[in-house]
């Protein structure tokens, strides 16, 4: 194989552990999503600019903060949605829970710092 993956990796990757029943998946999936919303929202409008230069911005702009939640929010929206409608509502409640805290960090962060 050119890229070194064995056939038939990514679905057993998918049966033994993206489509588990699991808490702990769930929040884990919960936390990683936001991040990478933030990574495409900043390839999608912002990759003329260094990512550090992205991270500045970020900081000193509120309202700018906020535009990025809401579209790293929206990740974690999508496969919140993916686990439901398969019927898998205990890592989409790991989902859920992991929103909740991002998004009190996250409005922590905009209104208190």
């Amino acid at each position: 194989m050119a890229n070194g993956i064995q056939p038939g990796f990514l679905r057993l990757f998918w049966k033994n552990t993206l489509a588990k029943d699991n808490l702990i998946l769930g929040i884990i999936l919960g936390f990683i999503a936001p991040v990478i919303g933030i990574i495409c929202f900043y390839f999608a409008k912002f990759s003329s600019m260094s990512f550090s230069e992205f991270l500045q911005i970020l900081v000193m702009w509120k309202s700018f903060f906020t535009s990025v939640i809401t579209v790293s929010l929206i990740a974690d929206g999508i496969i919140f949605t993916i686990y439901t409608n398969t019927d898998r509502d205990i890592t989409a409640k790991g989902i859920f829970i992991a929103t909740l805290i991002y998004a009190v960090i996250s409005l922590s962060l905009k209104y208190f710092i």
